[in-house]
């Protein structure tokens, strides 16, 4: 990580609020927290929710992305250096110069999606065979444009759809928002172009979540009710499309609470999106990992997104994460454990779901900017009988050094 990226979200949060000369005061009453409480993240006791970031950052003015730490651009590659090379390769538009098989190039693409979402060191991993595989790929969908290529150039464009999807929520998670967008809007155009309905509707929940990401939840809400709404005759055609349908309807329930809307999001849960995990079951249909058990996650993190820390911990009880397709997932399920268990000052149980999130995900742990301010946290307030197991954990994720 680059040094800026290690400056604790509370310190960014105080030097903005201070530029932009407002009080501890004006700032809590508009976000609608305690003055004592936005000190406690300003001096880094506390880790702020995403919820309480998105509108921490109306009220100063800036992308959720400058409190985060994350960079708007690392064409250096210091902190990701695949980055650079990611970049290169969507930019290159060469022609189709040698004979493209797609059934090897099928093979590769799900092969680095089961990379992604079940390898501990999907990071690494995924660093290692995304540049070539993106150059391959665009390559493959150039290449049948002769009469009688229409079902080729039609398998080319799912390839290419799914590949972006892949590259979307990577990129994202590397700090890259500017490629993930670049990545969900050419994801629609591929889907678009191959005339899959299903892949358009997975296209436009992968929008979905940039919207999420880059702080636009009133977009990335009215994209996925429309979505949806869309999808709804298509309902009697098997599960797969359910599942896309209840799949649209979480972001819908992100993008509520994000704006504050609790209740809403509660309700969408209830009689939207559970209903559909109940009727199309566990399962991965495009990668989106819907079913019961991430309907139940989703419903933990509305709780804890409004500071029902009691509450959000009952779900979780209630959770049995193995039961979910996807190692992210799980490591997800862990981390916002350790947060829920933070908003209660539980420092133990907190330490606890971090070595249980490190344990199903290390490489998260290096790159996740929140789970690295919960350690920063403990590591400022942790008693003595916590503090070497702490500093251990700091030092695995390289907060210091050895």
């Amino acid at each position: 990580m680059s040094p800026s990226a290690e400056i604790r979200i509370g310190e960014r949060l105080r030097f903005y609020r201070q530029g932009r000369g407002k009080t501890q005061a004006a700032v809590a009453g508009l976000a609608g927290v305690t003055e004592d409480y936005l000190s406690q993240i300003e001096r880094g006791l506390k880790t702020p929710t995403i919820t309480l970031l998105h509108q921490f950052a109306r009220i100063l003015g800036v992308r959720v992305s400058v409190l985060l730490g994350e960079p708007e651009f690392e064409q250096d590659g210091t902190a990701h250096p695949v980055a650079s090379e990611i970049h290169r390769a969507m930019m290159a538009y060469g022609g189709a110069d040698s004979p493209v098989e797609l059934a090897p190039l099928r093979g590769r693409v799900d092969a680095a999606w089961n990379v992604w979402q079940c390898s501990p060191n999907r990071y690494t991993e995924g660093a290692a065979i995304l540049p070539e595989l993106i150059s391959d790929v665009q390559q493959a969908g150039r290449a049948f444009h002769a009469v009688g290529e229409a079902a080729e150039r039609r398998d080319a464009a799912r390839l290419t759809s799914d590949m972006y999807f892949l590259l979307r929520t990577f990129a994202k998670r590397i700090g890259r928002t500017d490629l993930s967008l670049l990545a969900a809007d050419r994801g629609i155009a591929a889907a678009q172009d191959a005339d899959d309905p299903l892949r358009m509707a997975a296209a436009t929940w992968n929008l979905g979540h940039i919207l999420l990401a880059q702080g636009e939840a009133e977009a990335a809400e009215e994209t996925a009710l429309r979505a949806a709404e869309e999808l709804k005759p298509r309902l009697d055609d098997g599960p797969d499309w359910v599942a896309l349908y209840g799949s649209l309807w979480l972001v819908a329930v992100v993008a509520s609470v994000r704006q504050g809307d609790s209740w809403t999001a509660r309700d969408r849960l209830r009689e939207y999106a559970l209903p559909a995990a109940k009727a199309a079951g566990e399962g991965n249909v495009l990668w989106t990992v819907f079913g019961p058990t991430n309907v139940d996650l989703h419903a933990m993190s509305v709780e804890m997104e409004s500071g029902e820390a009691a509450t959000g911990l009952a779900i979780a009880d209630q959770i049995d994460v193995t039961n979910s397709p996807s190692l992210e997932r799980q490591t997800t399920f862990y981390l916002e454990l350790a947060r829920l268990n933070d908003q209660r000052r539980d420092d133990a149980a907190v330490l606890l779901h971090l070595i249980s999130a490190e344990a199903s995900g290390p490489e998260d742990m290096r790159y996740n900017l929140l789970a690295r301010d919960l350690v920063r946290g403990l590591l400022r307030r942790a008693r003595p009988s916590l503090a070497p197991q702490v500093r251990a954990l700091a030092k695995r994720i390289g907060l210091v050094t050895p």
